[in-house]
Order: structure tokens, then sequence, then C-alpha cells
């Protein structure tokens, strides 16, 4: 059978000061649609597998926010990992849980927090990911055109041909780069070999097994030993002592059996304010405004407000204002960088204060 498993462990820090640690990224409705983006993406998982099958791993802190946000939910359906360690103990950890209930199964995995477009056409490259996988030993992930040299994404190279004859949009892939310089990555999108790493694979349960015991032994011996319980006690003890690693850097890299498929949909990782910016809708004076704003001679803001706040903002060119938590942060967008400093001054000084 297919399964969905959601990774939902992250902080999402350059959302601050929407994001924070109590409450991070994916728990929160940053693209105004009216539901969380955990929501937005397990609405979206549930036209891939039964609902059942859906598993969604995050922080141990968080497993009672996941459990608000998407109602009934049986307890092999929410993992929390005790720490931090990357996105391949985060896979090998919902793969072990798996294994246990259907040793055959074909894994989608994908990010929680990421906007996709044209949902009919991510369901349809899914689906037609999921057919290839469950006759050839292959892992797939999912490349996204690029279109602009955007240095905060991955590129996967494909190969020349396709993979099958059939299968037009289906290539080996030959490299990954992550976050390229600018000119590197303008070389790539001329060249018209790379995609954006979309961070969405799909692979059966023996394939992503066999690739872990390959590329990732200790990993594999961690969490497919025979007589390991995923919930148990000692869980926390298992963790401190995994590789922090990505699954990009400890499978995909390593692997000679990953192809990717070139998606028909649009994506974006939403992972900056920049990148909110770009998906909005804006108003003719380039404003993209989520809240009760009042602009005048204001253009090119992202402006996001929380319910019950009314902003008068008059002469800002590019800037972001965004309010949350008490905290109102009012900087230029392309001096977003800087987002890192304003928390730890911020939340240094509300700790001095509660001396």
């Amino acid at each position: 059978m297919t399964w969905c498993v959601i990774m939902a462990g992250g902080v999402g820090s350059r959302f601050w000061p929407l994001s924070q640690t109590d409450n991070p990224k994916q728990f929160l409705d940053i693209m105004g649609t009216g539901r969380t983006m955990l929501q937005t993406t397990f609405r979206r998982c549930i036209d891939l597998c039964p609902r059942e099958n859906i598993v969604i791993v995050t922080g141990e802190q968080y497993v009672d926010h996941v459990h608000e946000q998407l109602g009934d939910l049986q307890p092999h359906q929410v993992l929390g990992e005790p720490l931090r360690r990357g996105t391949a103990p985060c896979i090998a950890y919902a793969a072990a849980a798996i294994a246990r209930r259907d040793p055959e199964a074909t894994l989608i995995v994908m990010p929680s927090d990421h906007a996709i477009f044209q949902k009919k056409k991510f369901l349809a490259d899914l689906r037609q990911a999921v057919d290839i996988v469950q006759r050839q030993p292959w892992i797939i992930t999912l490349g996204v055109q690029p279109v602009n040299p955007n240095t905060t994404y991955g590129y996967i190279q494909r190969g020349s041909r396709p993979s099958l004859p059939e299968v037009r949009n289906l290539h080996p892939v030959t490299t990954f780069t992550e976050k390229p310089p600018v000119e590197m990555a303008r070389q790539f999108i001329a060249s018209g070999e790379f995609y954006w790493n979309a961070g969405i694979f799909v692979w059966t349960l023996p394939v992503l097994q066999d690739a872990y015991r390959k590329h990732l032994p200790a990993m594999a011996d961690a969490f497919f030993a025979p007589d390991l319980q995923p919930q148990a006690a000692d869980l926390e003890q298992l963790y401190s002592q995994l590789e922090a690693v990505s699954v990009d850097q400890g499978i995909m890299e390593q692997a000679d059996n990953v192809h990717v498929l070139t998606a028909s949909f649009g994506w974006s990782d939403v992972e900056t304010w920049e990148s909110l910016y770009n998906v909005s809708s804006r108003d003719s004076r380039g404003n993209a405004i989520q809240g009760n704003a009042f602009t005048y001679d204001t253009r090119n803001c992202l402006i996001n407000l929380p319910d019950g706040t009314t902003a008068v903002i008059d002469g800002l060119d590019g800037y972001i204002v965004a309010a949350a938590h008490s905290t109102l942060m009012i900087c230029p967008r392309d001096r977003e960088e800087m987002i890192f400093r304003f928390a730890s001054d911020v939340e240094l000084k509300q700790l001095i204060d509660k001396r």
C-alpha cells in the first residue's frame, strides 16, 4: 500500500516573529488560506493514500500541536523525535514504524511546510512516481523547473536520456548541488539540465532500507533492527548517538539508483519572507498584504498582521512589516538575513527583563 510521511519538525526561524520555537511555521497559516501549512499538506496526502496511512514525524514538543490541528489520529500516525538530527533519521524513524504494519509499503516523503500550486498535477505526478517505483527498484525525487537563479535551493542535474522510453520526464540523476552561488545557478538554468530539489521522495520500503544499509549503516542498524520499538523509552539515547545528516547528503548524493521526475506543478519551499512575497497575490502597487493595513505611498511591501491589529503605513518601498507575539518587525526585504540577529537580540532582552 501507499503511505505518506510528512516531515514536520522544523522551527521555521526565518519567519520570525510569526514563527517561534513554541509554535513554528508548519503550524501557522503562513499563506493566508485559512489552514495551516501542516493541515494543507495533510489534506493533499488524503488524496494519495488512506488517512490512516499518513504518518507525521515532528519534535516531541509538537506532538500535541499535530493532534490539535489534524484531529482524530491513531498513535502510529504521530511520531515525536526527541532531538533534531536532520531528515535522514526522521525518514528512517517513520520507515521503521511503517515496516511493522506494511513491510512492502511504498512511501511518499514530503515536507509539511511547502507551497504546492496546481494540486491535480501534483497528485498526477506523485501517482506516476508511485507506479514507477512499484515496478523498478529506484528512488524518485521530484525536480521543479527553475524560474530564477535561486541560491537558497538545492539543484538536481538530470542525465541526457530518459530513464524509461515511455516516461519522457524521468531521468537518472547525475549530480546534486546544494545552494550554489548565483553565477553557478545562472549557468545551471542556462544548461537546461538542472531542476530545483523539491525535497519530495518516492520509494518502496525495501529499496529505502537497502539504501540506508548501504550508505548509512549505523542508522539502519539503529532503526531497522527486528527488536526495535519506535516508541521505546530509550529513543532519546538512540537519537543522541545518531549522526546529524540530511537524506540528500546521506542517501541521495551517494546512491546510484536515484531518478528525477520533472514536476508539472508549481512549487515553493516558502522558506523566507521573500519567498512568501514571491508567491503571494499583490495589489497594484506590488504590496502583498495579510491583515488590516491602510497603505499610503507604499509599494513592494510584504505586510503580515495578526487579527485585531490595524496598521497605517506611509512611505515605505520594499519592506517587510510583520507583527506577532507583541513584537513588530519592520525590515527592508533585501535585509532579511538580519532576522536571526533580530530574534536573538529580542530574546536576550526578554530574558534580561525577566530577571
